[in-house]
C-alpha cells in the first residue's frame, strides 16, 4: 500500500530539519577541535609574550564557551526534532491500525451481502431449464467471484503492510505442494492450450505452507494469464541448504524498466489474457512480494521481452516428517450421500444469508430450518422431535459466538451434533478458538460446493 501522509517516511520537512541539524553539530565539534588545538600548540611552542598568550587563550576560552553554547542550543533542536519524529511515527502506526481494522470490519460487511448473492444465485442456477438462463447466471456468478477477489485480495495487502500476519512455519514436503499446484491450473492450461509441466519434487523445506502456496498460486496464474503459447514449467532447483521454485513461461515477458512495477498494486501487463477463468485484478504480484518479505524468503526475477520470464523463490530446506497439508475439498463431489432427508439447522443473524442458505440446501434435498438465535432452537427441537442432524452456525451473532450456541445445542439435545463454522471473519484468533473446539470452519464467501462436499463428509 501507498505511504499515508502520516508515515514518517513522507515527512521530507522533518528529515531535512535533522540532516541540517546533524551538519551543523559536526562543523561546531569540528571548529572546537581545531581551537583547543591552535591554542595547546601556542602553549607548547612559548610563542609571543606571557601577555599576548594570556590574551590568546582568554579570546579561545570565550570562542570555545560561545560555540559549546551554539552546540548545546543545536543538540537540543535535534532532540526536539527527534521528538517530534517520533510522535509523527506513533500516530502513523495507529493510524495504520486503525486503518487495517477498519478493512477487516468493512471487508466482513461487504462479503455477506456477497455470500448470500452467490448462495441465491446457485439456488437460481439449479432451476433454469434453458441454456440462456444458465449462460446468464455464469456471468452474474464470474463478477460475484471478481468482486470477491478484489476485497479478499485488499484484505490481504492491509493484513500484511500492518504485520498482523504471523507465518506458522513446520516442514512441508513439496512434493504434495507442486501435485496441487498441478492439479488446480491443468484445466486453465487446458482451456489455453498451453503445456503445463510440473516436476515432482521428494524435497522437504522450512516455511508457512499455507503462505508458500498461496505465493506460487498467483506465480502459476500469472505465468499461464501472460503465455499466449508454448508452455509454463514449474521445477525445484538444489542450492546447497537452500532450494529455488522456478516458475518458467514462453509468455510476453517483462521490459527491465517494468521489473519494480509489476510488484505495484492494480498493475497490469500487456498482453494479458482476456478469458473470464484467467482474469486478473493487477494484485497477485503485490501480494506475493509482502508473502515473501513476512516470510523471509527471497525472490527473483529473470525476464526477456518476447522470449519469457522466471520467477525464482528461494527458501531453506530442511529434513524430517513434513505435517500434512489440508486437503482441498472436490469442487464436485459424489451426490448427496447422507445429505437426503437430513435436518440441518442454518443459525445466522443476517436474513439475507439465512434465507438463502436454507434455499440453497433445500435443493440438495435437505430439511432446511433457518433460525436467527438460540432462542427458537427449543422450538425447533420440540416440533421435529428429534436433535438436528447438522449445524451450520455463523461465527458472530447477537448474542455471543458460533461456538457458544453450538455448545449451547449440544448441552441442550444432549448429544454432539455435527457443525460447521461460517464467518467472514479472517483473523487467525478466530480459526483458532474454532479449532480448539474442534467445530470444522468455511470462510464465507463459501463455494456451493465446497460447503456442501462438507455437509456430506460429516453426515455419512
Amino acid at each position: 500500500m501507498r505511504h499515508s501522509a502520516l508515515d514518517p517516511a513522507s515527512t521530507p520537512d522533518l528529515q531535512a530539519r535533522i540532516a541540517e541539524l546533524e551538519q551543523r553539530v559536526a562543523k561546531l565539534e569540528k571548529i572546537n577541535s581545531v581551537l583547543i588545538d591552535r591554542a595547546e600548540r601556542a602553549v607548547d611552542n612559548g610563542q609571543g609574550s606571557a601577555f599576548s598568550l594570556f590574551q590568546t587563550a582568554i579570546g579561545l576560552e570565550r570562542q570555545v564557551r560561545e560555540r559549546t553554547c551554539q552546540l548545546s542550543r543545536t543538540l537540543r533542536r535535534l532532540e526536539q526534532v527527534n521528538a517530534e519524529l517520533a510522535d509523527a511515527k506513533n500516530l502513523a502506526e495507529r493510524a495504520s491500525r486503525a486503518k487495517t481494522r477498519f478493512l477487516a470490519q468493512a471487508g466482513h460487511d461487504l462479503l455477506q451481502p456477497l455470500y448470500a448473492a452467490r448462495l441465491t444465485l446457485s439456488a437460481l442456477d439449479e432451476v433454469q431449464t434453458s441454456d440462456e438462463g444458465h449462460r446468464l447466471t455464469l456471468r452474474v456468478e464470474r463478477a460475484l467471484f471478481t468482486s470477491e477477489s478484489l476485497l479478499k485480495s485488499l484484505l490481504d495487502i492491509s493484513q500484511l503492510d500492518a504485520g498482523v500476519v504471523i507465518p506458522q512455519v513446520s516442514t512441508v514436503a513439496l512434493g504434495q505442494l507442486l501435485s496441487d499446484l498441478a492439479n488446480d491450473f491443468a484445466p486453465i492450461a487446458h482451456l489455453r492450450n498451453l503445456d503445463l509441466r510440473v516436476v515432482p519434487s521428494s524435497v522437504h523445506v522450512s516455511t508457512d505452507p499455507l503462505m508458500l502456496k498461496r505465493i506460487l498460486q498467483n506465480l502459476v496464474s500469472n505465468a499461464l494469464r501472460y503465455t499466449e503459447k508454448g508452455r509454463v514449467l514449474v521445477g525445484v532447483r538444489h542450492r546447497h541448504d537452500w532450494i529455488r521454485i522456478e516458475v518458467i513461461d514462453t509468455g510476453s515477458g517483462i521490459p527491465k524498466d517494468q521489473h519494480c512495477a509489476i510488484f505495484d498494486e492494480f498493475h497490469r501487463g500487456k498482453g494479458a489474457a482476456s478469458e473470464p477463468e484467467v482474469v486478473g485484478l493487477g494484485l497477485g504480484l503485490s501480494i506475493v512480494q509482502r508473502l515473501i518479505r513476512t516470510l523471509g524468503h527471497r525472490l527473483a526475477l529473470e525476464s526477456e521481452v518476447g522470449r519469457g520470464s522466471k520467477f525464482s523463490v528461494e527458501l531453506p530446506r530442511t529434513e524430517g516428517l513434513p505435517l500434512p497439508l489440508a486437503q482441498p475439498f472436490e469442487d464436485h463431489p459424489s451426490q448427496g450421500r447422507g445429505l437426503s432427508g437430513a435436518l440441518v439447522v442454518v443459525i445466522d443473524n443476517d436474513s439475507a444469508v439465512r434465507e438463502a442458505t436454507a434455499e440453497l440446501i433445500k435443493r440438495w434435498d435437505c430439511k432446511a430450518v433457518p433460525i436467527c438465535d438460540l432462542s427458537e432452537m427449543e422450538e425447533v427441537v420440540a416440533q421435529r422431535g428429534r436433535a438436528p442432524d447438522l449445524l451450520l452456525v455463523d461465527y458472530h451473532l447477537d448474542h455471543g459466538s458460533g461456538l457458544d450456541a453450538i455448545a449451547a445445542v449440544h448441552a441442550s439435545c444432549g448429544v454432539d451434533v455435527p457443525a460447521i463454522v461460517v464467518t467472514a471473519d479472517y483473523s487467525e484468533e478466530t480459526e483458532a478458538r474454532v479449532a480448539a473446539a474442534g467445530i470444522e470452519l468455511l470462510r464465507k464467501p463459501v463455494k456451493p460446493a465446497e460447503l456442501r462436499a462438507l455437509m456430506a463428509h460429516l453426515l455419512e
